[in-house]
């Protein structure tokens, strides 16, 4: 074997083992997202109700806990998942990888700081001698007030989770080892989510327009995964000459 296909063969399989990784570290976050989303601290939140949440919320205080650290858990493995693909993406074009890590990493800051109100939550609802100024029916509204809060951050941290699958989608496509109906797929999914934000904020009760959007922002973000595990990708060498 002459030098050059040692080096073309050596380059494959660092190209297919950091697609592995990133595929690998995309799936642990989807899992812990969807397990969160199903059995996680959403499930005892009844919006309108600070009673019943209240008691939902001190009667599995253990697995409320749970959520709240799994929430932030899922945040890094999606930074690390970023990070991962910026790795593979960055021949490309390094900057525009660059682009898509960094408002990754916005989305991630937010979501992290915001897990804090979750926490206050619980901390209103503990029993601590140093609340014992508020009334119960305070410290439940006021419970509530920072789930709410909660709530709002996380739509506020989709404004950076909207836009990377943008650059990221146009790096997909144009790379040439990875499919280009991922790419455009991932492109969409950065309109589909700005939309549920804007309909969060402007057009409360007309959840019904975010669907389709939401719809494709799961494919494509299932779909990149499982193709980066399962079938890893094709080293090419021109796909790796930086573009202006």
């Amino acid at each position: 074997m002459n030098s050059n296909k040692l080096s073309n063969s050596i380059a494959d399989i660092s190209v297919q083992k950091t697609a592995i990784v990133a595929g690998f570290l995309y799936f642990i976050y989807l899992i812990i997202q969807i397990v969160g989303d199903l059995f996680g601290y959403s499930r005892f939140i009844v919006w309108g109700d600070a009673v019943a949440t209240a008691n939902n919320i001190m009667g599995s205080t253990w697995l409320f806990r749970i959520s709240f650290i799994s929430d932030i858990i899922a945040a890094v493995f999606f930074l690390l998942a970023a990070f991962a693909l910026y790795m593979l993406l960055k021949p490309v074009n390094k900057n525009i990888a660059l682009l898509f890590l960094l408002l990754n990493l916005g989305g991630v800051a937010i979501q992290c700081i915001n897990a804090l109100n979750l926490f206050a939550a619980l901390q209103l609802l503990s029993g601590a001698s140093y609340l014992s100024v508020f009334n119960a029916s305070q410290l439940q509204a006021l419970a509530m007030f920072f789930l709410n809060l909660h709530k709002n951050g996380f739509m506020i941290a989709q404004i950076f989770y909207g836009l990377w699958p943008l650059p990221l989608g146009y790096l997909v496509y144009k790379s040439g080892f990875l499919p280009k109906i991922l790419g455009t797929l991932l492109m969409i999914d950065c309109f589909g989510v700005m939309i549920w934000f804007l309909q969060y904020f402007l057009f409360p009760g007309y959840e019904v327009i975010t669907y389709p959007g939401l719809a494709i922002s799961f494919i494509a973000e299932v779909g990149l995964t499982l193709w980066l595990l399962i079938k890893g990708v094709k080293y090419q060498k021109s796909a790796f000459i930086e573009t202006s």
